[in-house]
């Protein structure tokens, strides 16, 4: 059985100060090994307004100044992931990984004046074909009641050679008038700035350039956030699932369509290029039963 690791946090930590060790420390590369199972809590957790009304602002949220964007504890969630990715046990570097899915529950509304205990675990990790696979499981307290989780699957890849991958196909639902977004190239340093997430691949060429790409790459979860922002006068106060997959890299600018249609349990959705043909992310949203 893997070792367990256990780390509780006063406070949150400073995004800025956990990218320094991601990008300029130093790393051994992953030893072959399944991870050990690490936690992480922080308690009592009040919000910024300010980062809260940024957040919604630069995700086109429809935020009415009391209730909380479904996807916005994932910047906070995601600062307890950034502080496993430091930790002595992990060998390998950020810059090795691919954000792979997300899946954010969210059992109530949420008042933005709540105060919120977090904790974020490791839990199980799996060796595939393009590297090592794992999940980042983010839960949320309120005086004990669970009131938000999330699930975030990782590759961080180490398959070099063999067979090239075949380009991800956009499903099968219907693509008839999509709403069209432009995404400028400020886009990556306004949602750093509301997010915190000041990931360099996010927020200038000069700098994606040094980490090997031509362009600046669009965050993957502001294109979920963005995705939700555009469904929520459909989830309305419904507690609800949204389950997403990223299929290929978004860089900006650009010009992207989205549409969705409603199934069974709720609907599915997509984010697509301009003539809809590629896809960037495919999402499910699901509401909870009673």
């Amino acid at each position: 059985m893997n070792m367990q690791y256990c780390v509780e946090l006063s406070t949150m930590p400073s995004l800025f100060s956990l990218y320094r060790k991601i990008f300029f420390g130093r790393k051994p590369g992953w030893d072959k090994q399944l991870l050990p199972r690490i936690r992480v809590t922080c308690s009592k957790v009040a919000l910024s307004d300010e980062k809260i009304a940024q957040y919604s602002s630069v995700c086109n949220y429809p935020f009415d100044g009391k209730f909380l964007p479904i996807t916005y504890l994932h910047v906070m969630a995601f600062r307890l992931q950034a502080e496993i990715f430091t930790h002595s046990k992990i060998t390998f570097p950020l810059l090795g990984m691919i954000h792979l899915r997300n899946q954010i529950t969210c059992h109530r509304k949420l008042l933005k004046d709540e105060i919120f205990d977090f904790e974020c675990h490791l839990e199980t990790s799996r060796i595939t074909d393009p590297g090592l696979e794992f999940d980042l499981v983010s839960k949320v307290y309120v005086d004990g009641e669970l009131v938000w989780n999330s699930v975030s699957t990782y590759l961080y890849r180490t398959e070099q050679h063999g067979r090239r991958a075949r380009p991800p196909k956009a499903n099968n639902m219907e693509w008839e008038n999509p709403v069209e977004w432009y995404l400028n190239d400020a886009l990556g340093r306004r949602y750093a700035k509301a997010s915190g997430d000041y990931n360099l691949i996010h927020l200038h060429p000069l700098l994606s350039k040094r980490f090997g790409f031509d362009r600046v790459l669009v965050h993957g979860m502001w294109s979920k956030a963005r995705c939700v922002a555009e469904l929520a006068p459909f989830i309305g106060n419904r507690p609800c699932t949204v389950d997403v997959t990223f299929k290929l890299p978004l860089f900006m600018p650009a010009n992207v369509t989205f549409a969705s249609t409603k199934n069974e349990t709720g609907l599915i959705f997509e984010l697509r290029d301009q003539r809809g043909r590629r896809p960037y992310l495919s999402g499910e949203l699901s509401f909870l039963s009673n």
